[in-house]
């Protein structure tokens, strides 16, 4: 009997995530390496989760997000002007290039270039997905469920 994801389940499972176009976005197909999750753990917003929820061992599911229930609008506070000095002068910035920032605390955040313009640089913060539908397509290889402390 295959066994249902459940709220707490470990779950290994290969998606394709794919744009309105039909382009992939993300794939773990591609680097032939399934994704491994608890759910519940936040590492997929309660959206995803929710579409994986009673899915079962060995089987393979399609569906549709908007913006909201997948990455999120696109957020204009996250859009930041830069001026070029802040860049190291042997730097290429050209639209699209991804850099990393780091932020006061010390982590690492990706940032888009959207534009150049002189000496001012506009960099998008947003996560790459913000603002797009998605079809997330999922096969589930395995789930377990935690044991249950007594």
């Amino acid at each position: 009997m295959s066994k249902p994801i459940g709220p707490q389940s470990d779950v290994l499972f290969h998606f394709t995530i794919k744009l309105e176009d039909g382009s992939v976005a993300d794939s773990t197909q591609l680097h032939g390496k399934p994704a491994k999750l608890r759910m519940g753990d936040g590492s997929l917003t309660p959206s995803f989760e929710a579409c994986l929820l009673g899915l079962t061992e060995g089987s393979s599911h399609r569906f549709e997000l908007g913006p909201d229930d997948a990455f999120g609008p696109v957020n204009p506070d996250n859009i930041h002007y830069m001026e070029r000095s802040r860049f190291a002068a042997d730097l290429s910035l050209e639209e699209g290039a991804i850099l990393s920032f780091t932020q006061p605390n010390g982590a690492e955040i990706p940032g888009i270039v959207r534009g150049v313009a002189g000496d001012s640089v506009t960099v998008d913060f947003n996560h790459p997905l913000a603002g797009h539908k998605v079809v997330f397509e999922v096969d589930i290889l395995a789930v377990d469920q935690p044991a249950v402390e007594a």
